[in-house]
């Protein structure tokens, strides 16, 4: 656990240099440690700030730990370098795949049980209440539309409200892949227009599972590959869902989206181990 705080500040101080990023040089706690912290918070502690600063408060880590209230404002003023962190390390992660084989899904984050969606107030709009066909039940919250390489690692994600469709949300996905790459996905983002347009604009073989009366059948063997490779995508969910705690705490929607996005950064970290 210490060797791999220490990576993970050295990973952070090492983006700033790179971007040339310049500090208030009256700051006690520099935009490194600040990530340090929120990043060990969401690694080991469910994204509970407090509980990563009195660990890190030792004189070997971080003496000069701001409180929670202040540490939660700096983290806020450097939400942009987390989404900055995440694209290095998904180029990263593209580099060593070279199979070129991506598969996609998307992971519900509740912000709260179905029997207090009434009196939420992070998202008020019936948008956010969305249906896990899987579990036979609704939640009201997010979802993490997720891209990862055939070992599981992130390369891309963005979020959306609970209610939105799969395939109405596959354009967001920037695709962003070495020519000749495939993206494997499941029967929700089936949308035989943009698979072709895809392939013609950006070399890109998208191909989602087919439902059974789909009119464009794939042969036996790539169907095959279709559930090989959805395990992947589907075992990057469940590593993601050991990170989240029973009930992610917030006040704001934009705090909320903000300890997602770190979830899904510390996912990706994870996986320099």
């Amino acid at each position: 656990m210490d060797e791999f705080i220490i990576a993970v500040y050295c990973l952070c101080d090492d983006l700033l240099r790179a971007l040339q990023h310049h500090e208030d040089p009256q700051c006690t706690m520099s935009d490194a440690e600040v990530m340090t912290t929120a990043l060990v918070a969401a690694l080991y502690f469910g994204g509970n700030l407090q509980q990563a600063g009195d660990l890190l408060r030792a004189p070997q880590y971080i003496p000069t730990m701001l409180s929670p209230s202040r540490l939660n404002r700096r983290r806020h003023r450097v939400r942009g370098l987390f989404l900055t962190l995440f694209d290095r390390l998904g180029e990263l992660w593209k580099t060593g795949n070279t199979d070129g084989t991506y598969s996609l899904d998307t992971f519900p984050i509740a912000v709260c049980d179905n029997i207090r969606i009434r009196r939420c107030r992070l998202y008020p709009e019936e948008q956010y209440r969305g249906y896990i066909a899987s579990k036979k039940r609704y939640f009201f919250g997010l979802k993490v539309h997720l891209l990862v390489t055939e070992t599981g690692q992130p390369v891309e994600f963005f979020l959306t409200p609970g209610s939105w469709s799969d395939v109405g949300c596959v354009d967001s996905f920037a695709f962003d892949l070495p020519p000749g790459a495939t993206v494997y996905a499941d029967r929700g983002y089936t949308d035989y227009g943009f698979e072709d347009d895809l392939h013609e604009s950006g070399d890109v073989h998208f191909m989602p599972m087919r439902k059974h009366n789909a009119s464009r059948q794939f042969p036996p063997w790539i169907r095959f590959l279709q559930h090989h490779y959805r395990k992947r995508v589907e075992t990057a969910g469940s590593l993601l869902a050991q990170l989240l705690p029973k009930s992610i705490h917030a006040v704001t929607a934009l705090g909320f989206e903000l300890k997602v996005v770190l979830f899904v950064l510390a996912l990706s970290i994870n996986f320099l181990r």
